[in-house]
C-alpha cells in the first residue's frame, strides 16, 4: 500500500502525533513515508520561539522528567495561548462589574436519581458576557495574532503541507482560506488582493510513497478484475468506419483500430470486451448507445461518434481523432464556357464601378493636364476622344500620352497601381473560369438548402436530424432517412420531383467516403458545424484523460494518420480537381483602392483649382480692374477664358503687359523731366531781376 503509485493524505492528527511522539522508531516511520498531512500554521517569533525554549528545558532529561523532552504540538501552543486568552477576559468582565455566581436550572432537577447526577450542575449566571469578552480579545501569542471575525471563528486560518521523508517531516507550503495553495508564508501575502486563479496555486514537489518523484496516479486498475464491457455500435452502413466479423464477437474498421492501438499506449493494462449494440438492421442511434453508460450498461463506448453538446451532458469524450463536421451534398454538372465568358470575373455592379472610375480618372488627367500639355489640347471632338483613348489604354498600359504635371503624374501612379490589382484579378478568376473544369448545382449551401423547401436527406441513427430540426428550424416533414450509401446516390439522382431528396446532409467524414467513386455528387458550400469523433467514457473517468493522451501520441508519431490511409484513402474520382462555381469579383473585394483612388483624384483637383485661382488673381486682375470688368459674369467668362488657355502663354503675355507698363512709366518720367525744364527761368534771369 506504501509502494509507487499510491498516494496518502492524512489529516492533522497525523502531524500532532509526529511532533508529540518524536522520534517515533524505524518501522513505525517506513509507514508513513511519502504521507502528505497537514499543521496548524503558527507563524515565527521571538515569543515562540522563547516558548519552545522554555518547554524544551522544562522536559528534559535534566529535570527529572525523563530521558527525551515531551514532544510540543501546535494543539499545546494553542492551548498555552487559549489560558492567556481567558485571563484577559475574565480581568475585562470583572473590571467591566461582572460577578462570578452559579445557578441551579430547573430542566436539570427533573434528571435527580440518574447516575451522572447531572442534576448537581450549576450555570454560570455572566456566561454570555464573558463569552463577549472572549470575543473581544486581540492580542498576540505563541501562536501569532488571536482575533476573532463576527462569526465566532479565528481571524486568517491557515495550515502548513508537510511531507514525511525519512525519519522527519519537510514542509512543502501552505494553505489558508485567503490565498489557498502557497509556497509563501500566508502572513506576506494579506497585504496584496488575494489571487487564487490556477496559475498561483502551487507547492514544493513532494516525495511520494515508493520514493517516487513523478506526480503518481493515486489509483491501479485491478489484476483480478471484471473486464470493462464497451459498446460499439453494429453498423450496416459505412462498415469501414466500424464492422463486427460475422458469427464472432470481433470488429475492424478505422475506429477499432484507433481505439486499440491507443489502449496498447497505456502504461496498464485494461480487460475489456466489445459488446455490439444494434440489430444488425437499422443504424443504431450513438445517443442512446451513450445514454446506456449513464444507466450502468456499458463502461465505454467507441465508434464512430460524434461529440456534441448534449452528449458532453452524459459522458465525458477523450481528446478527437478525427474531425467531422456537417457538410451537404448536393448533384452537380458539368459548366461550359459560354461566348460571354470574359464577362463573368466581375459582376455586374463591379464592372460599372470600374468604367465610371476609368472614365473619372481620364477626365481628372485632362483637367490636370490641359494647361501645360499639348497632347491634351485641340479641337473638344479631338480632346473628347483623348480622355476616353487614355483612360481606356491604361488597361493595357498602351497609352501614349505623357504627363507632364506633378499632380497628373501622382493621379497617373495611384490609378495604374488600382489597374495593376484588377488586371490580375480579373486574369486570375478568367483563368480559373476557363480551364478548370467547373461543376454547377442549383444548391449552393446550407442556407440555399433551408431556403428551397425541397426534401432532404440524412444518415438513419445519426444526430443530424435532431440538429436540423432544433438548430435550423427545418420542418419534419421535409426530412428523409436514409440508410446506405447507395440510398443516397439514388435519391439524389431521383431529385426533389421524383420522390428523392435536393441534398443530403451529413457528416464529412462519411460524405468523403461516398464521393471518392461518385462523380456526380459534390460538397456545396461550407462546413457549418465544426466537431470530431472521440471515445465516451462515463463522468470524472480517468480513462478518458489517459485516452487522450494516447489519442495525440497516435497523431504524434503518424500512427493515427497511418490508419487513416489503411481505411479511408480511396482512389479519387476523374472529377477530383474540378470547382463550383467560381464566386465572381464584387465591389466589396476592391473598395478600399477605389477609395484611394477616388481620395487622390479629389486631392489633385482641389489643388489644381487653388494654383489656378491664385494665378488668375496674379495676371488678369489688374486688367479687370483697369478696364472696368467688375461684374460676376464679366469676371466667370474671363476666368474660364483663363482655364482653357495655355499656362505657357498666359505667363509669356503676363511678362509682355509687365514690360509694356514698365516701358509706359519710363516715357511718363521723361515727358515729367522735360516740362519741368521748360517752366524752370533760366538762373541769369532771376540774377538780374
Amino acid at each position: 500500500m506504501m509502494a509507487p503509485g499510491y498516494v496518502w493524505i492524512a489529516t492533522n492528527w497525523l502531524s500532532t502525533h509526529l511532533e508529540t511522539n518524536s522520534p517515533l522508531p524505524s518501522d513505525t516511520m517506513d509507514d508513513f513515508q511519502g504521507v502528505l498531512t497537514l499543521r496548524m500554521y503558527t507563524p515565527d517569533s521571538e515569543l515562540k520561539r522563547k516558548f519552545i525554549s522554555r518547554w524544551s528545558n522544562l522536559t528534559s532529561g535534566t529535570t527529572g522528567y525523563g530521558p527525551d523532552p515531551i514532544g510540543l504540538s501546535t494543539y499545546g501552543l494553542y492551548a498555552y495561548d487559549t489560558v492567556w486568552l481567558l485571563a484577559r477576559a475574565i480581568n475585562a468582565f470583572l473590571d467591566q462589574g461582572g460577578n462570578i455566581s452559579f445557578s441551579g436550572n430547573s430542566r436539570l432537577a427533573n434528571l435527580r436519581g440518574e447516575r451522572l447526577h447531572l442534576d448537581a450542575m450549576n450555570f454560570f449566571n455572566g456566561g454570555k458576557m464573558l463569552r463577549e469578552k472572549i470575543l473581544q480579545v486581540n492580542m498576540t501569542g505563541v501562536t501569532g495574532q488571536l482575533k476573532f471575525n463576527p462569526d465566532g471563528n479565528l481571524i486568517n486560518p491557515a495550515y502548513e503541507v508537510i511531507n514525511v521523508i525519512g525519519s522527519g517531516i519537510r514542509k512543502i507550503g501552505y494553505w489558508s482560506n485567503y490565498s489557498g495553495l502557497s509556497v509563501v508564508p500566508p502572513e506576506k501575502l494579506y497585504s496584496s488582493p488575494p489571487n487564487r486563479s490556477s496559475s498561483s496555486q502551487n507547492l514544493y514537489s513532494p516525495i511520494w510513497p515508493g520514493q517516487a518523484v513523478q506526480k503518481p496516479r493515486g489509483w491501479v486498475f485491478p489484476t483480478n478484475g471484471r473486464q470493462l464491457k464497451i459498446g460499439v455500435p453494429n453498423r450496416v452502413s459505412y462498415r469501414d468506419f466500424v464492422s463486427q466479423v460475422p458469427g464472432t464477437d470481433m470488429f475492424t474498421g478505422y475506429c477499432i483500430d484507433v481505439f486499440t492501438d491507443a489502449i496498447n499506449l497505456l502504461p496498464y493494462p485494461i480487460p475489456y470486451k466489445l459488446i455490439p449494440y444494434g440489430d444488425g438492421t437499422d443504424n443504431p442511434s450513438s445517443t442512446e448507445l451513450i445514454r446506456l453508460i449513464t444507466a450502468g450498461v456499458y463502461d465505454a463506448v467507441i465508434g464512430d461518434i460524434a461529440i456534441i453538446t448534449n452528449r458532453t451532458r452524459m459522458a465525458d469524450f477523450t481528446q478527437p481523432y478525427i474531425e467531422s463536421g456537417l457538410v451537404v451534398v448536393a448533384p452537380v454538372k458539368k459548366k461550359n464556357s459560354g461566348a460571354w465568358s470574359f464577362l463573368k470575373p466581375f459582376t455586374r455592379q463591379m464592372w460599372g464601378v470600374t468604367v465610371i472610375f476609368f472614365i473619372v480618372v481620364g477626365a481628372v488627367v485632362w483637367i490636370l493636364e490641359h494647361r501645360l500639355n499639348d497632347e491634351f489640347r485641340g479641337p473638344p471632338r479631338r480632346q473628347m476622344i483623348t480622355i476616353l483613348w487614355f483612360s481606356f489604354s491604361t488597361w493595357f498600359s498602351t497609352h501614349r500620352e505623357n504627363t507632364i504635371s506633378t499632380l497628373g503624374r501622382f493621379v497617373l501612379l495611384i490609378w495604374l497601381f488600382v489597374v495593376l490589382i484588377i488586371n490580375s484579378s480579373y486574369t486570375a478568376s478568367l483563368t480559373s473560369i476557363l480551364t478548370v473544369q467547373q461543376l454547377t448545382s442549383p444548391i449552393k449551401g446550407i442556407d440555399s438548402l433551408i431556403s428551397s423547401k425541397d426534401p432532404i436527406g440524412y444518415q438513419q441513427g445519426s444526430f443530424t436530424r435532431d440538429y436540423l430540426i432544433n438548430e435550423l428550424g427545418i420542418q419534419k416533414s421535409r426530412l428523409i432517412s436514409l440508410k446506405m450509401p447507395e440510398d443516397y446516390a439514388k435519391a439524389l439522382k431521383d431529385g426533389p420531383h421524383n420522390g428523392g431528396v435536393a441534398a443530403v446532409v451529413d457528416e464529412r467524414a462519411y460524405i468523403e467516403l461516398f464521393l471518392s467513386t461518385r462523380c456526380e455528387f459534390s460538397i456545396v458550400g461550407q462546413e457549418f458545424t465544426k466537431n470530431g469523433w472521440g471515445f465516451a467514457f462515463p463522468r470524472d473517468s480517468p480513462l478518458a484523460v489517459d485516452m487522450s493522451t494516447a489519442i495525440l501520441r497516435l497523431s504524434e508519431n503518424g500512427d493515427l494518420q497511418r490508419i487513416h490511409d489503411k481505411w479511408l484513402m480511396r482512389s479519387a474520382c476523374s472529377r477530383q480537381g474540378a470547382k463550383l462555381e467560381v464566386d465572381r469579383l464584387d465591389l466589396r473585394s476592391f473598395w478600399g483602392l477605389y477609395l484611394i483612388c477616388g481620395i487622390a483624384c479629389l486631392l489633385a483637383l482641389l489643388t489644381h483649382f487653388l494654383m489656378t485661382v491664385r494665378q488668375y488673381i496674379r495676371h488678369y486682375s489688374p486688367e479687370l480692374d483697369s478696364s472696368g470688368q467688375r461684374s460676376t459674369p464679366a469676371r466667370l467668362q474671363t476666368f474660364l477664358s483663363f482655364v482653357d488657355e495655355k499656362e505657357q502663354e498666359v505667363k509669356n503675355r503676363s511678362n509682355r503687359r509687365k514690360l509694356e507698363m514698365a516701358s509706359n512709366r519710363n516715357e511718363s518720367m521723361d515727358n515729367h523731366s522735360s516740362k519741368r525744364r521748360h517752366i524752370e527761368p533760366p538762373p541769369d534771369a532771376s540774377n538780374e531781376a
